[in-house]
């Protein structure tokens, strides 16, 4: 009875564990979900305006926040074409390759044998307790900018919701860097030597206006999740590099509606969070071909003749983009530390590049706090040297205080271009060397 009992329970582990595993077919679903069609919605349409008037017929596919701005008349947004963004093909033979070695360890922020490439490629299963959790990773571990990237320039505007008022605008450089899950550009799959053990790192200068010219961040991500971030300030005004608290990431940076923490969707560790798997919907995202856009003619154009996307609706903290029906993942994150300024995060993912075009962002009281979009370019439809790049371009971005009335916007210009992010970039001693 107990060897018949034995060979049972094996025999169930070696189907469960074979279930489990990842095929080609998962690859083509998650890199290719638009191949056989794509999703349709009754009476939507590619080219009609979605507004205050009909509204209600399309909230099924309109995150929460979203559909209050157009509700109230705030904004309205067109309808785009679906389009496939395909990721580069480095990044999905490396998903392919190392699929099966990765493996999530006991506590949350643990994972072995990720390489490179999205580590869980399979259909998330509402009956898998860490399923959101592996979204959370393939997130991290996504190709958001490749493996390198450079965005100049980079101009934040702080602007009153209710007036429309401009109150005042900062110019950046930002750069990124992978040190380890490289795919395509040289050396792949890690820059070695690498005696920190980095994952990442986020470098961004001011240039103007003059009181904050020269402020820096540095952030350094480790590959172990478990670690705390290395991130450090230079103040220009100081001449001083500091070192910057883990609870300074929830601070508004530097005056505006945005903390570090929230820098491309979410700025943090897996292992801060409490992740949920809340489901997969076809909803509207901001994805688009820049090109094609309404660009802004106040910005003067780069050498390069490149514009920036424009704005409008309420107090202009809307991008004028168009959104396309696409898959989506509902991932919530509810923050560990109960000093936490925020109570949980929506992300809606996009689940063919695992960007985050959406999130909602809710207060400790677990109301409607803030609204943040980013907005994806196709790299086929934008600067001639992000043609082929595979890298779906951040493009765009509005972050709204509900609560306040208040909203900071992003116009930019996001380049793949491992010149320009070389590795001496991501050290303290280049924030004393730029800044002086």
């Amino acid at each position: 009875m107990f060897k018949k009992t034995f060979i049972s329970l094996a025999l169930t582990t070696i189907v469960s564990a074979s279930a489990m595993a990842a095929t080609e077919q998962d690859v083509q679903n998650a890199f290719y979900p638009y191949k056989n069609g794509v999703p349709t919605y009754q009476g939507l349409s590619a080219g009609m305006t979605i507004n205050q008037a009909n509204v209600d017929q399309f909230k099924e596919i309109i995150d929460p926040a979203m559909y209050d701005f157009i509700k109230a008349g705030d904004t309205e947004i067109k309808v785009g074409e679906t389009t496939s963004f395909d990721l580069n093909k480095s990044y999905v033979d490396a998903t392919r390759k190392y699929m099966n070695d990765v493996k999530l360890g006991d506590k949350v922020g643990e994972i072995s044998g990720s390489v490179a490439g999205r580590p869980f490629p399979q259909e998330p299963s509402m009956d898998d307790p860490r399923a959101g959790e592996k979204l959370a990773w393939n997130f991290k571990y996504g190709y958001n900018w490749g493996d390198s990237a450079a965005i100049w320039p980079f101009y934040w505007t702080f602007k009153d919701m209710n007036s429309g008022k401009a109150e005042r605008t900062l110019k950046f450089n930002f750069n990124f860097l992978n040190f380890t899950h490289r795919t395509q550009q040289a050396p792949v799959p890690a820059i070695t030597p690498n005696p920190s053990n980095l994952f990442r790192a986020t470098y961004l200068e001011v240039l103007e206006p003059f009181d904050v010219k020269n402020t820096q961040l540095l952030i350094q991500r480790f590959e172990d999740d478990l670690k705390r971030d290395n991130a450090y300030l230079y103040l220009g005004f100081q001449r001083r590099v500091r070192r910057l608290s883990s609870g300074q990431v929830t601070d508004a940076f530097l005056g505006s509606d945005i903390m570090i923490e929230d820098f491309e969707g979410y700025n943090g560790r897996i292992s801060d969070m409490k992740w949920t798997y809340k489901g997969t919907r076809n909803m509207l995202l901001p994805m688009y071909n820049h090109n094609d856009m309404p660009l802004d003619t106040e910005i003067p154009k780069d050498e390069d003749g490149y514009q920036m996307i424009s704005y409008g609706g309420k107090g202009n903290c809307f991008p004028n983009v168009t959104y396309q029906l696409r898959k989506v993942y509902q991932l919530e994150g509810e923050p560990l530390d109960p000093n936490h300024p925020i109570s949980k995060r929506q992300h809606f993912i996009d689940a063919q590049t695992f960007t985050i075009p959406r999130t909602v962002t809710y207060d400790r009281n677990g109301a409607i706090w803030k609204s943040f979009s980013i907005g994806q370019a196709h790299p086929d439809h934008h600067l001639p040297q992000n043609k082929g790049s595979g890298v779906s371009i951040d493009d765009s971005f509005t972050m709204i205080d509900m609560q306040a009335q208040h909203c900071t916007t992003g116009q930019f210009k996001g380049i793949i271009d491992p010149e320009l992010t070389p590795e001496s970039k991501m050290t303290v001693q280049n924030l004393r060397a730029s800044g002086r």
